[in-house]
């Protein structure tokens, strides 16, 4: 099992892709938490891409992570959360919370990016993808 948590951002037109991996809990949600903030007007919406496929342990702070997200993005009033390849027990967790119903589910990260581009170019808007941008941590 790693030791920590590791996040990286990828930042595109139309999304932000967020990818954790290694051990999400209490001192893990801070970080993460502060991450979202910090890439929140990346996106219009924003719409955050969440791949957490490679965590190796998580509590219940990704639950405090991804509320967090969507309390801010009720208070504004806009913005879309997506879950790339969720744990059949992080859906779980999710039915019981009554956040299930408040994401959207995906198969894989470029194939949500891929679509986002598309709907977006569908309405006349160019796709240019931006730089990675990666916080400090372990490695996967």
């Amino acid at each position: 099992m790693r030791n920590g948590l590791y996040i990286e951002t990828i930042r595109h037109l139309h999304c932000t892709v967020l990818r954790a991996g290694g051990e999400l809990d209490h001192a893990g949600r801070v970080r993460f938490s502060a991450c979202i903030n910090a890439v929140w007007d990346w996106s219009v919406g924003p719409v955050l891409v969440f791949d957490l496929a490679d965590l190796d342990f998580y509590d219940s702070s990704v639950i405090g992570v991804l509320a967090m997200a969507m309390q801010r993005m009720e208070e504004q009033g806009t913005g879309r959360i997506i879950l790339v390849r969720p744990s059949d027990h992080l859906l779980s967790v999710l039915r019981l919370t009554d956040l299930l119903s408040r994401v959207e589910l995906r198969e894989s990260v470029e194939e949500t990016v891929a679509e986002l581009m598309l709907d977006d170019s569908a309405r006349g808007s160019p796709p240019s993808p931006y730089p990675r941008f990666s916080t400090p941590g372990p490695r996967p």
